[in-house]
């Protein structure tokens, strides 16, 4: 039974000038309570500013007791990964195991590379230095003394505490071209992209589990999510229209730019449901849901697709 997750809409919040945190939190608390099964935050400096994602997860931590919270997606190269080590470990005591580290390189846009720019971190280097961070947070999440001699340097550290779960929480990877799926099932715990259509994602995700197969990992133990966005309406052609606003605001581009590269629904519930369906039917395990707008609204009826699926 696929479980379902939402996307708390931290950039919407601070878009409108509500940086206050506190309708975010009862968001949360809200989604737990009509049964989602994880509560997701999104990661930007200057290019989408928002709340810091683990600060924000330590607070959903302290207000939930079960849903898992996770990251869509994380940016690990732009940070320090002693620190991140350390964070990612104190916020998975505070949940007791249950974080997700949703990570990614990023899009290749203007203002994605001035998040880059104004961190230090090469550009052209954030795929090998996202890779060789979380390798030394793995480290770190041992418990052992680790030396380090790279980019970093560390010598017999440790962090404490270590993570609820030995080893550390999961890391699911975002990457939908050919060598980001191959990187998946080479290095990561789950498969967690945005930009498959239903009928490609099966055929995808078995790229990931030849991936896992060729390394000697355990093809079946990598988790298969995907993320999508959607506008529900009774009239379709105001959810597309929603739908396009949203994306134009968000992301400053046209609409058709952004759709062609994110799964995007906008649609009737009835729709909805049989789009959602199909993500499952293809091999989805985790659907991750994000709302173009209307968030209170969209949730009920998100919980109401889920109950009519039998979820």
């Amino acid at each position: 039974m696929p479980k379902l997750g939402y996307l708390l809409p931290t950039r919407e919040r601070v878009m409108e000038g509500h940086h206050e945190t506190g309708a975010l939190l009862a968001l949360a608390e809200k989604a737990e309570g009509m049964g989602y099964d994880s509560i997701w935050v999104g990661d930007s400096l200057t290019a989408r500013p928002r709340h810091e994602p683990l600060a924000l997860l330590a607070a959903v931590a302290a207000r939930t007791r079960k849903v898992e919270l996770g990251t869509a997606v994380l940016l690990p190269a732009l940070r320090n990964p002693v620190l991140l080590a350390h964070q990612a470990a104190t916020l998975d005591r505070l949940s007791e195991g249950r974080l997700i580290l949703g990570i990614g390189i990023a899009a290749d846009t203007p203002a994605i590379r001035r998040d880059f720019e104004a961190t230090g971190v090469p550009f052209d280097r954030r795929v090998g230095r996202m890779n060789d961070v979380m390798r030394l947070c793995r480290a770190l999440w041992s418990g052992q003394p680790v030396d380090w001699d790279k980019l970093w340097t560390v010598k017999q550290g440790t962090v404490g505490p270590t993570p609820h779960r030995p080893g550390g929480p999961p890391i699911w990877y975002g990457g939908f071209l050919p060598e980001g799926r191959a990187r998946t099932g080479r290095l990561y715990d789950g498969w967690f992209p945005s930009q498959p259509k239903p009928e490609e994602y099966a055929a995808h995700l078995a790229d990931v589990r030849s991936a896992a197969r060729a390394a000697g990992r355990d093809p079946a133990a990598i988790t298969a999510a995907i993320y999508l966005i959607l506008a529900i309406d009774d009239d379709p052609a105001r959810a597309e229209a929603r739908m396009n606003d949203y994306l134009v605001r968000y992301y400053g581009m046209p609409a058709a730019v952004t759709r062609n590269r994110e799964r995007c629904f906008a649609g009737t519930e009835a729709a909805a449901a049989a789009w959602i369906e199909s993500y499952a039917d293809a091999g989805a395990t985790h659907i991750m849901l994000r709302f173009a707008g209307d968030n209170e609204r969209h949730l009920d009826i998100a919980a109401r697709i889920r109950r009519a699926l039998g979820w």
